[in-house]
């Protein structure tokens, strides 16, 4: 039989098999978002199906247009490739249905195996779907399509090159902001030449704000929402256990597709996000030699969670720029002092900050012996207000000051007194900050992931240093 040629006839083709999947039968979620033409906003909850939606939807679109390119997109490169590697598979069902249609390669006893296998590849290049074989991160049509499938990362430097026609976003509520900025333009082009532009998007939410966020309420987004407990492939005492399980907040998040931020959380989602602002740093051409530079640092328990390094550059009109996030886990406090001691021979810190209690106290002993005690501060983390003689005077710095002075930093939006570097862990670290009044009326500040936020909140007191006015008008 001749191979399949046309390219409209794939569409058929595929058609056919689409209709022929026994294993696939679509809510009707699933067939509103496989019929859509245009963007997509998809929140769900946990496990209802929605990367093999997506999949096939990205498959049907491959076959459906001509030299396209769609690129699939998530914040790390396992993320955007289980998407890819399942349309892939759902393309190459049409592949060994067009090979089968132009009679299926026969492999000839005259012939060595290898030379079968030559042949193989030969018949298979000239009557598949792939120009070329697939690759990890992209496959090539016959009919000029591209699909690719690449990470973000922190800063989306890598993919801006790219003129595409349909973005597919992974996981899309954990993709950096700044990135969004970065790519949205590719997609520029593609509405006036092919009518496309579209972006898919699809994720379990992660706080409210950004660009995922505001996607899922804007009426140029087809609006998607569905829970776990909607999805009849999941075990309904599965979820009850689940429910007794999590807090509220964490099961409306995961299981619900709710956008939540907890109603005591310190650090709102939405702010976060509108101030990590940029998305790299590059310190061979970025830092400025005699410019003021701040280190918060959060020292760990051995072997327990994560040490927790941010970098804060200090302007004169104290407008703090947070340039670096760093964390090292399970070292012991030799390997802590160094690699504190390998950055301020980078960046000549002004001042060290560090908890000089607790866990911190032996790191911030060692540092005052090797960088003296005018550059290493020892920031306490103070819970409480103490009184002698009728005077009330505070013991250290409260944790309460720290965490208002950032939060105030944060804020103030004319001008605007702080920008962050985009980066995911100290976004989670601190989202996790809640706050609570105890039965003694004083406040609370914990979280399950601080180490950062501990260390972010402690480079923020650099607008402190040198008696600078904390309080922004």
């Amino acid at each position: 039989m001749e191979a399949v040629k046309n390219f409209e006839s794939w569409k058929i083709l595929y058609s056919n098999l689409e209709a022929g999947d026994k294993c696939f039968i679509p809510d009707a979620w699933q067939r509103k978002v496989l019929d859509h033409n245009g963007n997509i906003a998809l929140r769900t909850g946990r496990q209802v199906g929605k990367s093999i939606t997506i999949a096939k939807k990205a498959a049907r679109l491959c076959v459906g247009y001509e030299g396209i390119t769609v690129l699939m997109i998530a914040a790390a490169q396992r993320q955007s490739s289980e998407i890819f590697q399942k349309t892939l598979k759902e393309l190459w069902k049409l592949h060994e249905a067009l090979i089968g249609q132009a009679g299926g390669f026969k492999a000839n006893p005259k012939f060595s195996g290898r030379q079968n296998n030559d042949r193989r590849r030969e018949f298979e290049a000239e009557h598949g779907l792939f120009e070329e074989m697939p690759t990890r991160t992209e496959a090539r049509l016959k009919n000029g399509t591209r699909l690719l499938s690449l990470p973000t990362g922190k800063t989306g430097a890598y993919i801006r090159c790219y003129s595409v026609d349909i973005l597919i976003g992974d996981e899309a509520a954990y993709i950096p902001e700044p990135v969004w900025v970065a790519i949205r333009p590719m997609l520029a082009t593609s509405r006036e030449l092919h009518g496309l532009g579209w972006e898919i998007l699809l994720s379990t939410p992660f706080g409210k704000g950004g660009h995922y966020f505001e996607s899922c309420f804007d009426d140029d987004y087809l609006q998607i929402h569905v829970t776990s407990e909607q999805c009849k492939r999941i075990d309904k005492a599965f979820l009850a256990k689940e429910k007794k399980k999590l807090s509220k907040l964490e099961y409306a998040q995961e299981y619900l597709g709710e956008f939540v931020d907890e109603f005591n959380q310190f650090f709102q989602t939405e702010l976060i996000k509108k101030r990590m602002s940029f998305i790299s740093w590059d310190y061979k051409t970025e830092y400025k030699q005699g410019g003021s530079y701040y280190l918060g640092v959060d020292i760990a328990r051995y072997g327990a969670d994560e040490n927790g390094f941010v970098i804060a550059e200090l302007a004169i009109d104290k407008h703090i720029k947070i340039v670096a996030v760093d964390v090292t886990t399970r070292k012991g406090i030799t390997d802590t002092i160094g690699r504190i001691q390998y950055l301020d021979g980078l960046f000549n810190f002004r001042k060290i900050f560090i908890d000089s209690a607790g866990v911190g106290g032996g790191a911030f002993d060692l540092l005052i012996e090797k960088l003296g005690n005018r550059r290493v501060v020892g920031l306490e983390n103070a819970r409480k207000s103490i009184k002698e003689d009728d005077t009330e005077r505070k013991k250290g710095i409260l944790k309460e000051d720290l965490y208002s002075n950032a939060v105030v930093m944060m804020e103030a939006e004319s001008p605007v007194k702080i920008e962050i570097i985009s980066d995911l862990k100290l976004l989670r670290s601190l989202k996790s900050m809640t706050y609570e009044y105890t039965s003694d009326k004083n406040l609370k500040i914990y979280g399950n992931y601080s180490h950062l936020a501990e260390a972010f909140v402690r480079a923020c007191w650099c607008v402190r240093d040198r008696g600078l006015n904390l309080y922004l008008y």
